[in-house]
């Protein structure tokens, strides 16, 4: 072979043993000393703090609903009683049939009128009209308030002297204080502040839509009505799901907002008040409310955990 020809490299394996390089992918699964203890703080903290702010107070409250205790004196001043106090809320407690009723309707509300109305401005949001930057800040805005200050807010309007409503009608109720509509005053406050957080999850969801569904449905001479009941709203089944669960726990754990009008009483009872004014009213019952508590996280822990099938069953498909 002369040295103008080209050599032949031939298929062979060399043994020669690879040098990886500083930093490649070999050192991806190696941390140094520091890094390891930051890992182990940025994991640690939370969890402790989870730990302790949620887990340990709710089984502590889930091992007290088995007992009386007025929360004054140590450990020995606790008198186990077993299922009594549960027996005590469904057969010997009348607030507690009203604020169950109370807590159904509020979910009946947040599915009735604050879903829909979300779904429909997103909807209208998504067709990049003029200004809908501002519409959809404006609309989320409520959201960022805490309930207890929309609370507030809300009784500059249904106040019944100084009032906007009823300035505007001539009227005189008292909105906040007539249990016959108390409770649909402040529905229609939680329903406001509700209507933009559905609406940013749906927004979220009509972003991510695949347009070639709207285009295929379009050609296949489906209405703008039709596309969206029968196309774009089953592509988006998880915010559905998303939705659904959180409605439910937001109707269950309604509380800022009554407790700022009335702490509970007078028609707007909950079944939230009602485990506060147990554990922190004036005859406090630590192991009557922990029981109320318990209850409310049954329930919750339902949908929690229905959510949760669901989700793990679609990563799985």
């Amino acid at each position: 072979m002369t040295s103008l020809e080209t050599p032949v490299i031939t298929g062979t394996r060399s043994n020669a043993p690879v040098k990886k390089r500083k930093g490649g992918y070999g050192s991806l699964g190696r941390l140094s000393r520091g890094d390891r203890i930051a890992v182990s703080l940025m994991l640690g903290v939370p969890t402790l703090l989870v730990l302790w702010l949620v887990w340990v107070p709710a089984v502590l409250s889930v091992v007290l609903s088995f007992a009386s205790w007025q929360g004054i004196g140590g450990i020995d001043t606790i008198r186990w009683i077993g299922f009594e106090n549960y027996k005590n809320v469904f057969t010997n407690y009348p607030p507690f049939a009203p604020a169950l009723e109370h807590n159904v309707i509020w979910l009946a509300m947040l599915f009735v009128l604050a879903t829909p109305l979300g779904v429909f401005l997103a909807v209208l949001l998504d067709k990049e009209m003029k200004g809908g930057r501002f519409y959809q800040s404006a609309l989320f805005l409520p959201v960022v308030l805490s309930l207890a200050l929309v609370g507030f807010m809300w009784q500059l309007i249904y106040s019944q002297d100084q009032g906007l409503l009823n300035a505007v009608t001539g009227s005189k109720i008292d909105w906040y204080g007539d249990p016959k509509v108390n409770l649909w005053a402040v529905l229609v406050a939680t329903c406001w502040r509700q209507t933009g957080y559905v609406m940013l999850l749906y927004l979220a969801g009509l972003k991510a839509v695949d347009p070639s569904l709207r285009e295929a449905a379009k050609v296949d001479g489906a209405s703008e009505t039709q596309t969206f009941f029968r196309v774009v709203l089953p592509v988006m089944r998880p915010i559905n799901i998303v939705v659904l669960v959180i409605t439910f726990i937001e109707a269950l754990r309604a509380f800022d907002i009554v407790w700022v009008v009335n702490k509970g009483r007078n028609g707007l009872e909950l079944i939230s008040t009602l485990v506060t004014s147990n554990i922190i009213g004036e005859a406090s019952r630590i192991g009557f409310g922990s029981a109320l508590a318990t209850i409310m996280l049954a329930i919750s822990s339902v949908f929690v955990a229905l959510y949760l099938r669901i989700a793990l069953r679609e990563d799985k498909a």
